[in-house]
C-alpha cells in the first residue's frame, strides 16, 4: 500500500503526465529491471497502481523529474 508521501509522488506524476505533449509521451525517460519505460508505460503502470509503479515512481522523484 503506498503511504502518504507516495500518493503526493502519484499526484505530480499524473499532473506532469497530462500536461506532456502527445509526441513526447513515447519518450524513455527510465530503464528498471532493463525494461525501458517511456511516459506513456509509466503512466499505466502508476493508474493500476503496480508493483512497478512504485519503483519508477520513487526513481522519478529521485532523478527531480517529478
Amino acid at each position: 500500500m503506498m503511504g502518504k508521501l507516495n500518493v503526493g509522488v502519484r499526484e505530480r506524476f499524473l499532473k506532469i503526465y497530462a500536461d506532456l505533449p502527445l509526441i513526447l509521451r513515447k519518450e524513455i525517460i527510465l530503464v528498471i529491471d532493463d525494461e525501458p519505460i517511456t511516459w506513456n508505460v509509466a503512466n499505466i503502470e502508476v493508474s493500476n497502481n503496480t508493483e512497478k509503479s512504485r519503483k519508477i515512481l520513487k526513481r522519478l522523484e529521485e532523478l527531480k523529474i517529478i
